[in-house]
């Protein structure tokens, strides 16, 4: 049984679609970084996303425990031109791409970026490695919103739409569990 605990980095503050982006974090909310820091356990290993806000938010939420290095393959979704441009904007461009972007997640990318399946297969594999190297212990994995989805929408056996419809905070934890043969999953987007 191997433990995953999915925190999502600290919040970056834009307004735009921000995903190979290296946007710093907000790391200023001490106390709720105390309160996460203190909720996950004690003896898991630390390994994030290689953007500074995801990689910053291990840090702060490192202590004594051990760190991996930083994974490129957990990286949020590559929006390619969407890149840093708020959401009107891209409809404005291209509402019929922006729709089916959103609303039917699969096979669709944006000019340049990469589809929802594409992101799910490249997260998936670093998952699937991470539990390989280190089953039966608890893994605090921070990342980010996309990231953190693509391993609610497996361990729920959802279709992506499904996945989507959840919701998750900046410095919550997702916590999901490795059986072997299944999956299960606590709770999602818990902010202690």
């Amino acid at each position: 049984m191997t433990r995953l605990h999915l925190v999502r980095h600290g919040p970056t503050h834009a307004k735009t679609m921000v995903g190979w982006s290296d946007l710093p974090a907000d790391l200023s909310d001490h106390a709720a970084i105390a309160r996460l820091h203190d909720h996950l356990p004690a003896q898991a290993i630390v390994v994030s996303s290689d953007l500074s806000r995801a990689a910053d938010t291990a840090s702060a939420l490192q202590g004594s425990r051990l760190r991996l290095p930083h994974h490129a393959n957990l990286r949020e979704i590559h929006f390619g031109t969407w890149e840093l441009r708020g959401f009107k904007e891209i409809e404005a461009e291209d509402p019929e791409l922006a729709f089916a972007y959103w609303d039917n997640p699969g096979d669709v990318r944006p000019p340049n970026g990469e589809s929802w399946n594409q992101v799910r297969t490249r997260v998936d594999a670093v998952i699937d490695d991470l539990i390989a190297a280190h089953a039966g212990h608890d893994l605090i994995i921070v990342v980010h919103f996309g990231v953190i989805l693509t391993q609610v929408q497996r361990a729920l056996n959802l279709d992506a739409q499904e996945a989507f419809s959840h919701r998750i905070d900046n410095l919550s934890v997702t916590d999901i569990t490795h059986h072997g043969d299944r999956w299960s999953v606590g709770r999602i987007n818990h902010c202690p």
